[in-house]
């Protein structure tokens, strides 16, 4: 399971990263669309490091949002 970021950008397009895996980002028209792109590309990248025996980011859950 892994922590994950959803946002608007600013051509309407939903944009999500996974903070725990640097330029883990994927998009979508929707919400659920932008979620389905985030999970396939959080498992190629997390397939591509394991191939190129390299060490799997631990999930830390420590986003946090604030208003300024």
């Amino acid at each position: 399971m892994r922590e994950v970021v959803i946002y608007r950008g600013e051509d309407g397009y939903w944009i999500a990263e996974c903070p725990s895996l640097p330029g883990c980002v994927s998009q979508g028209k929707t919400k659920k669309e932008t979620i389905e792109n985030i999970k396939e590309a959080i498992s190629c990248y997390i397939h591509a490091l394991e191939e190129d025996g390299l060490a799997v980011p631990k999930e830390r859950f420590d986003v946090m949002v604030v208003a300024v």
